[in-house]
């Protein structure tokens, strides 16, 4: 069995051809997915700025095949943010992904302060 890894992936992409009705649906639940709304999930979380409704981003996490690599884990992410968006029905384009291995990650902890 291969060794999996933990993957922290965002989707950024641009609002595209949206109707006006996914327009307003977007513009109505905007509040839902403002910064406060970022989390790193398997489903997703979707978030972008209402004014002007022109980029999303969307978080991923993302457990696959360590010799796969990172390329894997963006496509796996693209995937699922392709899937979701055409499902809510929003036009989408130019999507990109920054993918973040979290099993490789070096972790620079601090030393404790001197009092």
């Amino acid at each position: 069995m291969n060794e999996q890894h933990t993957y922290r992936v965002i989707v950024r992409g641009t609002w595209d051809a949206l109707t006006d009705e996914a327009r307003t649906r977007l513009l109505a639940e905007a509040p839902e997915h403002g910064m406060t709304s970022m989390r790193f999930t398997e489903e997703g979380s979707l978030s972008y700025e209402p004014a002007p409704l022109k980029h999303f981003s969307m978080r991923y996490v993302v457990v696959s095949d360590a010799a796969d690599g990172d390329e894997m884990a963006a496509a796996i992410a693209e995937d699922r943010a392709e899937t979701t968006l055409r499902d809510l029905g929003h036009g989408f384009r130019d999507l990109r992904s920054t993918v973040t291995d979290l099993d490789t990650m070096k972790i620079n902890r601090k030393p404790a302060s001197r009092r």
